[in-house]
């Protein structure tokens, strides 16, 4: 008598493509320390723009009778100045968060100039090459050999400290690594295959370096603007702390670092929270600068 063995059901294997942005978005997720600092970052960035509804207080209203109040987490802190006061009775939490514009718009409107600057510098010397490239490599090295941070301290001596003065100085002396980066990039790229189709078909110089060369290179670009940014806010924080960059009595973490320098031994919060926050956005702004650079390269490591 013949045995009969039970029929396995047969397994059904789902084959349905996977689209592209979600691909994409594990990918992204993949990337922790881009993760990590995305959120930090956008944190950061919402509290700076929703500053007014944030801030329980004026960032410059004074009141003396009121200064150096510790912060909550001290015996006698209260939830009034839930990060206590400065020299002068200032909220510390108000002006913190009034700070963050400070630090972000300075660090991405240093980034976008010196971006700008550098890479039509760079692009130029690596797409024609000849006396072009060995004059513009010249101008990089020139500016390589350049103290960015003595000559920021000497040109923010001489004009006075400002705002549009911070940022236009930034701007004008952190170029050089967008030159070096687009300069090397586009060496690479301009014998590349679609560039000499662009050619035959009769497309401009013009055409060719910002429809076709310019976005092959964003990637790199992108990664290079988030440590300018970053060397940015440094670079400020610095000159505010020595009192060469934005004045008083605007909210600034570099200057309020300064302010709080001669409290430091008696009432040290008065420069943990500036510096603290200040350490946190450049590092959530290298961890996305990390994450992008992980995130272009060809084999997405």
């Amino acid at each position: 008598m013949a045995s009969h063995s039970p029929t396995l059901p047969a397994l059904r294997v789902d084959t349905a493509p996977v689209p592209p942005w979600r691909r994409a978005l594990r990918r992204v997720l993949g990337q922790h320390g881009l993760t990590i600092g995305a959120t930090l970052l956008a944190i950061i960035v919402m509290a700076a723009l929703f500053a007014p509804l944030l801030a329980p207080h004026d960032p410059y209203g004074q009141d003396l009778s009121r200064r150096l109040l510790p912060p909550v987490w001290h015996a006698k802190g209260s939830w009034l100045h839930a990060l206590g006061t400065d020299k002068l009775g200032r909220d510390y939490l108000s002006r913190l968060l009034y700070g963050a514009r400070v630090s972000l718009m300075i660090g991405a409107a240093a980034a976008a100039i010196s971006g700008l600057i550098g890479t039509t510098l760079g692009v130029l010397a690596g797409y024609f090459g000849g006396r072009v490239d060995g004059l513009i490599s010249y101008v990089i090295t020139t500016r390589l050999a350049m103290p960015v941070v003595l000559v920021a301290l000497a040109m923010s001596s001489l004009i006075g400290g400002s705002l549009k003065t911070v940022i236009l100085l930034l701007g004008l002396l952190l170029w050089d690594r967008f030159a070096v980066v687009s300069r090397s990039v586009t060496q690479q790229l301009r014998d590349a295959e679609f560039i000499a189709a662009a050619k035959a078909v009769g497309a401009s110089t013009f055409y060719i370096l910002l429809r076709e060369l310019l976005p092959n290179i964003m990637s790199a670009l992108i990664v290079v603007a988030t440590l300018e940014m970053a060397h940015a806010i440094l670079l400020e924080a610095t000159l505010s702390f020595l009192g060469l960059g934005v004045p008083p009595p605007m909210p600034s973490w570099g200057l309020m670092i300064s302010e709080g320098k001669a409290y430091m031994f008696f009432q040290p919060w008065v420069i943990l929270i500036p510096g603290s926050a200040l350490a946190v956005l450049v590092l959530a702004i290298n961890l996305v600068g990390d994450g992008m650079r992980d995130l272009t390269t060809p084999d997405g490591r």
